[in-house]
């Protein structure tokens, strides 16, 4: 028996036919596993004017963040900040306050990671000035008190002035470290013009 062209088409058809709807189906499945909503990368809630107080056990305010805007995705489980400040104010320690143009925060809560412009003042007390830290990044621990980046940062305080890349500054120790690629400069008080 002979198969013509004209039997043989009509039997490759229905056999594509039959792979494609496989193939189609099975695609279809796999996209029905996850929720709509976990495919894209959209915020299921957006909070605006964001204020977040942390207490410590005594009740006393030991942190504030507060933000322009809040952003949660559910896709991957993040939140994103826009123009975030975090005030750190624990008893004994000079106050923290950390600045950006945007951050991300840590399922937990317990970290923050800023980015852009990133600005840092430590208030000064009787025995410090004022200390002020500019980076690109700044990843903060809260409940260690701890700051870092691996990135240029530039550190003013007074007529002082450190620069580096990579940095690790503990608040409650004050100890500041500074990785690679570090300079000093120091400028000395001008003395007061002799009397006439």
């Amino acid at each position: 028996m002979k198969l013509s062209t004209t039997r043989l088409f009509p039997l490759l058809l229905m056999l594509s036919l039959a792979g494609l709807t496989f193939w189609l189906e099975r695609i279809v499945r796999e996209d029905e596993g996850a929720h709509p909503s976990l495919r894209r990368h959209d915020p299921d809630y957006i909070i605006d004017n964001l204020k977040h107080t942390h207490f410590n056990s005594l009740g006393a305010v030991e942190s504030t963040l507060v933000a322009a805007k809040m952003l949660h995705y559910p896709d991957d489980d993040t939140t994103d900040l826009i123009a975030p400040r975090v005030v750190q104010s624990k008893p004994n320690e000079p106050r923290v306050t950390v600045t950006a143009e945007r951050g991300a925060v840590s399922q937990d809560g317990e970290e923050v990671f800023l980015y852009d412009n990133v600005l840092l003042v430590r208030d000064g007390s009787a025995e410090r000035s004022e200390t002020r830290m500019r980076t690109s990044f700044l990843h903060l621990v809260r409940g260690r008190s701890v700051v870092s980046t691996d990135r240029d940062v530039v550190i003013t305080e007074d007529e002082r002035e450190l620069s580096g890349r990579g940095m690790e500054y503990h608040n409650d120790s004050q100890e500041l470290f500074l990785r690679e690629k570090v300079r000093g400069r120091y400028e000395a008080k001008k003395k007061a013009e002799t009397e006439q």
